[in-house]
């Protein structure tokens, strides 16, 4: 198997779906399947075995030693078995964005084509935001197959743009739909000493401090106290949320006689369902190290972290103060 120069991890992998850097012993196979399906692709006339070979030996070949290729394609492997091919075409590495690019087997189109385009878009989406860490991924697409746009829907894609009457088909203009997906992929990492600034600026932002335990302006000082403290602690893990190398919120948790969670979003970053996953990310931090219950305390006018924890099957209660404790057993 050939190496992107540009990819440190070169196959996703879902279940037994996977994306390998495109097989030159696949060549063939796509240049069927484009044949087929020509009508839905921007492909001026039929390829040729000829053809493919010059593209390959000339176009694809030469991808792999580009640090900052243009595009990055794939085999599309159930098992062993190639069942289509695609990847990131007109990368712009300044802008950070890229177009998908996808064809199934022709034969899987009519009953299996959701399956294999969800899946699909799914290991894209790891290749293009855990790993390239791009902005953005879109399709550009012509107003003829109703089953992608549905799934896109589905895999919350957002339609940007109908360019009307955009593409010549079968001698009438069809328009061109353009749907994007914008980079929500949220990592962990420890805090350190270059995150004191931000988190103390969160720590005293109003919307954090409403629902908050301890009311009232944090002093610099006694932030760093604490701040310190935490990074130091046996007994602490401190950890802060990135979305493309940048801060967006943290999440703590103090090993004691009880595992205790407490985890705030940037203002900024609210509403992008980043607080789901930062509660999911951080209890696998927490289930690679013990299987012991998981607790959070919430006020009861937080609702929205309240409905993190229901969402993630945590058990409710309400203790005397009215405070809502919610427990994740092992």
């Amino acid at each position: 198997m050939r190496a992107y120069k540009a990819l440190h991890q070169q196959v996703f992998t879902s279940g037994e779906y996977k994306l390998v850097p495109i097989r030159h012993e696949d060549r063939y196979k796509i240049m069927q399947w484009r044949n087929e399906q020509i009508y839905h692709l921007r492909q001026a006339e039929p390829l040729t075995k000829e053809s493919q070979d010059v593209y390959f030996e000339n176009v694809v070949a030469k991808l792999f030693d580009q640090e900052k290729p243009a595009q990055i394609l794939f085999s599309f492997l159930k098992g062993e078995e190639c069942i289509g091919y695609g990847g990131l075409v007109h990368i712009n590495w300044v802008d950070k964005n890229a177009e998908i690019s996808f064809i199934m087997r022709t034969d899987l189109e009519s009953n299996e084509f959701n399956l294999n385009w969800s899946t699909y878009l799914l290991l894209i989406q790891e290749l293009a935001f855990a790993e390239l860490k791009l902005h953005k991924i879109f399709t550009y697409a012509f107003d003829l197959r109703p089953k992608l746009y549905a799934v896109l829907d589905s895999m919350k894609f957002t339609l940007e743009s109908r360019l009307k009457e955009h593409a010549l088909f079968n001698g009438e203009y069809v328009d061109v739909l353009i749907h994007s997906l914008w980079n929500n992929h949220l990592t962990l990492r420890f805090a350190n000493s270059a995150d004191i600034d931000i988190t103390y600026q969160w720590a005293n932002d109003v919307n954090v401090r409403r629902f908050s335990f301890t009311k009232g302006f944090v002093e610099r000082e006694a932030h760093e106290s604490w701040f310190n403290a935490k990074l130091v602690s046996d007994s602490c893990d401190y950890l802060i949320a990135e979305v493309e190398t940048k801060p967006v919120g943290s999440f703590r948790i103090d090993y004691a006689e009880e595992i205790v969670v407490s985890f705030l979003l940037d203002p900024v970053h609210q509403g992008k369902g980043l607080g789901l996953k930062l509660l999911e990310k951080g209890v696998k931090h927490i289930r690679k190290k013990t299987k012991r219950e998981v607790v959070g305390y919430v006020l009861p006018q937080n609702q929205a972290s309240a409905r993190l924890f229901r969402k993630l099957n945590f058990k409710e209660f309400t203790i005397d103060d009215g405070t809502l404790k919610f427990i994740l057993q092992s």
